[in-house]
């Protein structure tokens, strides 16, 4: 079949103007599921697609709407996370407590994400109070050195966002079945609604006390140590212990391995000014001679990056800890609530 120049160019320009309007669709700071269920646990995944005029993006900061409660980010290797705290406009029920403060803005600092390359951002928080069809807007600020681009303009009630140079991610709020379904309804399932696996009997365990025991190793004792129980999908979870140091020298944590996670990091969580600073620390932990190191909940912790499966309250973690002078402990942590009890 002859095809005409005349009909060839009009295509190939209909080619390109429709690969054109895909490329400014993709060049927005986005979120990669854009409905979100009313009363719900939801992982809010922004896409950054790019950096700014050809520039390393530095920094991610993100304004939380009403609405959008009890958020916590997911660390990401090589970055700071800063998690500003403020007053919410009214009091939001968390599990039976009323409450009225928690984070209004993220920040992932201090990293270094090439022009050439496409990450995400990820926070967990709970839609609640926001009536169906309504869509929260989530203002983004991105920072490429010295230069910043600001993603944070929102069309008025019922206008067209599609025209707008610099659009905030939006996050259409839907309807549920089942209003409610919060974090810890959906941490005894994976994603297809079936009971997870026990992870006690995973390979790397060794002799390991069973979860909940205390373990000793020379001078050390350790203890207490839990993990909280993850939504499904989510690639990062939390874990705590107690070391009690009965010697007269001093030792350090080096490092902690676990065949449930990709990495597992050390990580110290500080609060000043309302503002909760995290970090790595990578020289480990030392633990004073005659003295006990708690890693708990807002300060301390284990981080485990890229979790196979998501830890399901009832199951149990396998870890190894790895100390300066007693060697190499193994422990296992039993999965708690989303709420640590």
């Amino acid at each position: 079949m002859k095809i005409s120049k005349t009909y060839g160019k009009t295509f190939a320009l209909a080619a390109l103007l429709s690969a054109t309007a895909i490329a400014g669709a993709e060049a927005h700071v986005t979120f990669l599921d854009k409905e979100a269920t009313a009363e719900a646990t939801i992982l809010a995944t922004l896409q950054l697609p790019h950096g700014c005029d050809g520039k390393a993006t530095t920094e991610v900061r993100v304004k939380l709407p009403e609405g959008f409660v009890f958020a916590k980010p997911q660390p990401k290797a090589g970055w700071e996370l800063e998690v500003i705290k403020g007053d919410y406009q009214k009091s939001y029920d968390n599990h039976g407590d009323k409450v009225k403060t928690g984070a209004v803005e993220i920040r992932w600092k201090n990293g270094n994400l090439s022009d050439d390359f496409y990450d995400t951002f990820v926070i967990q928080g709970k839609v609640s109070g926001v009536e169906a069809g309504t869509s929260l807007a989530f203002p983004v600020t991105q920072i490429c050195g010295d230069t910043v681009e600001a993603w944070d303009q929102v069309a008025k009630e019922g206008g067209d966002a599609h025209g707008m140079k610099s659009p905030a991610p939006l996050l259409k709020v839907v309807a549920g079945e089942d209003h409610g379904h919060d974090h810890d309804d959906m941490a005894g399932m994976d994603m297809t609604g079936k009971t997870g696996m026990d992870m006690s009997g995973m390979s790397g365990m060794g002799t390991a006390a069973p979860a909940g025991e205390a373990v000793k190793a020379g001078d050390l004792e350790v203890s207490g140590g839990f993990a909280k129980a993850m939504l499904p999908g989510q690639p990062v979870g939390g874990g705590f212990l107690t070391v009690k140091n009965n010697g007269q020298t001093d030792d350090r944590l080096v490092s902690v391995t676990s065949p449930a996670a990709g990495e597992v990091q050390i990580h110290e969580m500080v609060t000043k000014d309302n503002v909760m600073r995290m970090r790595q620390l990578k020289e480990g932990i030392a633990i004073a001679a005659g003295q006990t190191l708690k890693l708990e909940p807002g300060n301390l912790h284990l981080m485990f990056q890229k979790v196979k499966t998501p830890f399901k309250q009832g199951d149990t973690v396998p870890v190894t800890l790895t100390f300066e002078k007693a060697g190499k402990v193994e422990l296992v942590l039993q999965v708690l609530s989303a709420q640590g009890k």
